[in-house]
Parts: C-alpha cells; structure tokens; sequence
C-alpha cells in the first residue's frame, strides 16, 4: 500500500461520508458554495496518477479521509480561492477607480491651468490698461500745462495789444488835436 493510497478511492468514502461532512460545513460556511464534483474528481485522478495504480471505485470506504479532515480543508482552499478572487474583483475595481479619479484629476489641472492663464492674460490686460491710462493722465496733465501757458501767453498779448491800443488811441487823439488847432488856426 502506497503513501497515496488511502485517497484513491475517495469518491466511494464521500459517497456516504462526504454527505455526513458536508453537513457539518453547511453549518458552518453556509453562505458558501460548495466545490464542484469535477475538482474532487480531479484531485482523485491525481492522486491515482501519482500512486501509479488504477483507481477502483468499487473498493471498501476508509475513514481515513475523514479523520484526516482532507474534505474540510478542501471546502476551505475553495472558500480561500473564492475570498482570493472575491478581492482580484475588489483590486480591479479600486483600480478602476483610482484610473477615473486620475483622469478626472487630470480634466481638473488642465482646466485650472487654461483658468490660470486666462487669469495671467487678464492680468496683463489690466496692466496694461493702467499704463495706456497713467499715460493720458500725463498727457492731459502736459495739455494743461500748456493750455496755462497759452492761456498766461493770451493774456500777456492781450495787455501788450492794450498797450499798443492805448498808444494807437493816444495818437490818434493827438493827430486830431493837432488837426483841429490847425483848422481853427485858418
């Protein structure tokens, strides 16, 4: 008798013990599902493959499958399988996730970025719009001060014509009093 050999005819030994044990752990794990017949018979082939003897199944059940608790610890790796790929979905959606808020970050730093740079644009303008005025204001500033000039000009001119004015109309008088003593003289 070989190492493997008290596993080779186990589909026989689950016949009425497997029943037994799965009502144990329907008990316990019973929001789990039970692994299916086809892995059972799987693991018998394998095991009649490396002992190197044909499986028999009509052969005489062995409590020894039972006692050793392979059948438990089978619907365990099972449940830990299920658990394992249970968290590959979990991995794949926070994946996916974290791929939605990285693109949406993404949306989010190129829109702040074009907002940041219309900023920096308006900016400009509005400096811009404070030299182009600071420069009129220099400039009405300079045109005031040449409008006083022209203005202190005006009246410097016009006080000198009222000079040449007074002296026009002073000869003037001069040359008719000058006219009239003569014809009164004649």
């Amino acid at each position: 008798m070989g190492l493997f050999d008290i596993f080779k005819d186990k589909d026989d030994d689950e016949g009425g013990m497997a029943e037994h044990e799965n009502e144990d752990n329907t008990s316990r794990f019973s929001s789990e599902p039970e692994p299916s017949d086809r892995y059972t018979e799987n693991q018998d082939e394998t095991s009649s493959i490396d002992s190197g003897e044909p499986t028999s199944y009509a052969q005489p059940a062995t409590d020894m499958g039972s006692q050793l608790g392979i059948q438990e610890l089978m619907n365990k790796r099972f449940k830990l399988e299920e658990a394992i790929d249970y968290v590959g979905v979990m991995i794949k959606n926070l994946k996916g996730k974290r791929t939605k808020l990285v693109k949406n970050i993404e949306d989010e730093i190129v829109d702040i970025t074009n907002l940041k740079e219309k900023l920096t644009k308006i900016n400009e303008y509005i400096e811009e719009e404070n030299r182009g005025l600071e420069e009129l204001k220099n400039k009405r500033a300079q045109v005031d001060r040449d409008a006083d000039e022209v203005g202190t000009i005006v009246y410097n001119l016009r006080d000198k014509i009222s000079d040449i004015d007074k002296i026009v109309a002073d000869e003037a008088g001069r040359i008719k009093s000058f006219k009239d003593s003569k014809s009164s003289s004649n």
